[in-house]
């Protein structure tokens, strides 16, 4: 004796499919977030290996609920209201706490996501590439590059083919007649593939100069560090082989290992010319512009030693932008000033000539975005 069930197996994907759709709604929520969130400090100092609490603001579902400013009643008529009238305003009064005052209004709930450095990497560099990269003519360097190279009937959740699991369950429905979307079932569902494929790329070094002179505060110091640490991890992530360069200065330039880069401390006065002239020294020595495309980055916060130095820094960056792709200066500011320095680089009309400020922790993104477009030419 055979048997037929009616029951609806879509059910049994729910689970799911709501994890799928709340794992990509916490994404989102990451990525319009991410200048508050690539600055913390605890991403900053960890190993990069560990899993990493982010709060964000809850992830509230649709659904209908009564007005909580409103009381218990019951009555009807026509009333005086018309259509596009505002309702249920908030009662006037309600104030929320200050500090540790009380106060009557809700709180905002927050989430805490727990994510992994190499998930807000892959948010983080996303859109990013090392602009203007040239064809050389010698040794290339591999870069990563994800492409979705088929759809199978099988796969992990985060890989669901929403449209063709849509056309798959319409083509099932009108095969039986009803041509409508429901019942979904696993034989409509379709999952992409994707590979990651080493796509080869010119040569290029990128060189790294940081001020570590006694006017580089706690906060200076700590930018620095963040938009030094993301820099580095984005060019190891993206580009396999590509070179990078650490240089620190004070009144004299010296070129480290990046344990020395992040951790050496801050002392002495500022002579920034003494860091562009051993970067144009190293580039001479080690990279034939012909055979690489080259970028120097260099964070400092504008003081220095004199006027005198910073004609010299304007003739120095002139020189550098002659044999580079790209020269990015950036520039910490905790206070609405504008350096000596800053003044005297504003006369450099070069568009391969990129600066960016800092006042506060979120403009670490931003400037990463300004640095790294895939065309060279600022965003944001």
């Amino acid at each position: 004796m055979a048997s037929t069930s009616r029951h609806d197996w879509s059910l049994h994907r729910k689970g799911p499919l709501d994890q799928a759709r709340h794992h990509e709604k916490v994404k989102e929520a990451l990525r319009q977030n991410l200048p508050e969130i690539i600055s913390e400090e605890s991403i900053i100092t960890s190993d990069g290996k560990q899993i990493i609490k982010v709060p964000i603001r809850t992830l509230e579902e649709y659904r209908f609920r009564f007005n909580p400013n409103q009381g218990k009643r019951v009555g009807q008529g026509d009333g005086d209201s018309k259509v596009g009238d505002v309702i249920a305003r908030p009662r006037p009064g309600g104030q929320g706490g200050a500090g540790s005052q009380p106060g009557d209004q809700p709180g905002i709930d927050y989430y805490e996501a727990e994510v992994t450095v190499d998930d807000l990497a892959e948010l983080i560099f996303e859109d990013l590439g090392l602009p203007d990269l040239r064809p050389k003519s010698t040794q290339e360097v591999p870069t990563e590059e994800v492409r979705f190279t088929e759809v199978r009937k099988k796969g992990p959740m985060s890989n669901l083919d929403r449209r063709r699991t849509i056309m798959e369950n319409l083509k099932r429905n009108a095969r039986q007649g009803i041509p409508v979307l429901g019942n979904i079932r696993n034989e409509d569902l379709r999952f992409k593939v994707w590979e990651q494929e080493m796509r080869p790329s010119s040569s290029a070094v990128v060189i790294a100069m940081r001020d570590a002179s006694g006017s580089m505060g706690e906060f200076k110091k700590y930018i620095t560090r963040s938009l030094f640490f993301w820099m580095v991890r984005f060019l190891r992530t993206k580009y396999q082989d590509v070179e990078i360069v650490f240089i620190i200065h004070h009144s004299e330039a010296e070129e480290v290992d990046e344990e020395a880069f992040f951790k050496r401390g801050e002392s002495g006065g500022t002579r920034v010319s003494s860091a562009y002239r051993l970067a144009l020294d190293i580039i001479h020595e080690r990279y034939d512009p012909e055979r690489w495309n080259i970028y120097p980055f260099h964070f400092s916060d504008g003081d220095n030693w004199s006027d005198n130095d910073n004609r010299l820094c304007v003739e120095l960056v002139h020189k550098l932008l002659e044999v580079c792709n790209l020269f990015g200066y950036g520039e910490i500011r905790e206070a609405g000033y504008t350096s000596s320095l800053m003044s005297a680089f504003s006369a450099i009309k070069d568009p391969r000539f990129v600066i960016v400020t800092i006042t506060e922790k979120r403009d670490v993104y931003p400037a990463l975005q300004k640095w790294f477009s895939r065309s060279g030419v600022a965003v944001g």
